[in-house]
């Protein structure tokens, strides 16, 4: 019989929420859980936060270090950030109590490129107490990265690689309508951008994925960003957009080799797109198209790649690791 996954839930914010109910769903026992800031959270039972019936017994904590000592856990779902920066000395303390992480911390999803020397630290000290660590989600984590190199296997030959993920934002959490800027004047969508604070995290982190994957040593990665534009009135549950207005954002990450494009990401998200898909497209031998008609739903797909990588994290050698270095993961029992 496989052993129960013991886990700590780091991070109960809405995306934290949803893996810790999609664990306990699935059978992991949930023996911890930790919360930065939000003081209204702490001494109250996890059951409750997560919206379910039953009381888990588990009392929400703000103090990781009596959490990570006591609960004894096989691994820690972190949910706190998109900065590598900002969350590493919480990864530090995680692993230095010999616990295996999954994160959805976007520039934790494929570092070596940006933050070399981060990434290497975070290795050592992962290697050091003899534990994983990874970071997965809806995109980075699959849809932009591990899906499009998956689809590369049955080619003899790859040329590009281009991946698009077209969303309508409405049905998404709050914070994310927020993240792309949805009901900001185009004024304050620039400042936003310029403050490094309005971004969809991840396309840079995601094409260094591919190019490593596929053995292609870029010479450059850019990124794009602009407004999409409402061009009439656009509501969700949370903000109502004017014409004129920022429904959204739209960028373009692109990686070049000897001054030709070879890799391709294109991210909108925005109130009221008229289309929502998932798509890539590999120019090759053969060249393919998969089209995910209506696109992949960000929160539901991003709790249950980070419940289902879990195993293979606990089974897989110490180290940082990336989504193209485990065996394939898959919805698997808890």
């Amino acid at each position: 019989m496989t052993q129960k996954i013991r886990a700590i839930q780091y991070g109960c914010g809405p995306i934290g929420c949803a893996v810790a109910r999609l664990a306990w769903q699935r059978g992991i026992e949930l023996v911890g859980a930790v919360v930065r800031g939000d003081k209204t959270k702490v001494g109250r039972d996890l059951g409750e936060l997560l919206g379910i019936d039953e009381r888990l017994g588990v009392i929400v904590s703000d103090d990781a270090d009596a959490v990570l000592a006591q609960a004894k856990a096989d691994v820690v779902f972190h949910q706190t950030g998109s900065s590598l920066t900002a969350v590493f000395p919480q990864l530090a303390k995680i692993m230095g109590f010999g616990v295996n992480i999954v994160s959805s911390t976007e520039e934790l999803a494929y570092p070596f490129q940006k933050q070399p020397e981060l990434a290497a630290e975070i290795d050592r000290i992962a290697k050091a107490n003899k534990v994983t660590v990874l970071s997965t989600g809806v995109n980075p984590g699959f849809l932009m990265d591990t899906w499009p190199l998956a689809m590369t296997a049955v080619c003899q030959a790859v040329k590009k690689v281009k991946a698009v993920r077209i969303q309508d934002a409405r049905p998404r959490r709050l914070p994310f309508q927020k993240k792309i800027g949805a009901g900001c004047t185009l004024d304050e969508f620039q400042r936003l951008v310029d403050a490094g604070t309005l971004k969809h995290v991840g396309l840079s982190e995601s094409i260094a994925m591919i190019a490593a994957g596929l053995g292609w040593e870029l010479d450059e990665i850019t990124e794009s960003i602009e407004p999409v534009v409402a061009r009439e009135r656009v509501s969700s549950d949370y903000i109502t957009v004017e014409p004129g207005q920022a429904a959204g954002v739209r960028q373009v990450g692109r990686g070049f080799k000897g001054g030709e494009e070879l890799i391709t990401l294109e991210f909108e998200a925005s109130l009221g797109a008229p289309e929502s898909y998932d798509a890539v497209y590999v120019t090759g031998t053969p060249n393919m198209e998969v089209v995910i008609k209506g696109g992949t739903h960000g929160d539901i797909a991003t709790a249950a790649m980070v419940v289902n990588a879990a195993r293979r994290v606990i089974e897989a050698p110490p180290g940082l690791l990336t989504m193209k270095d485990l065996p394939l993961v898959a919805c698997t029992a808890g």
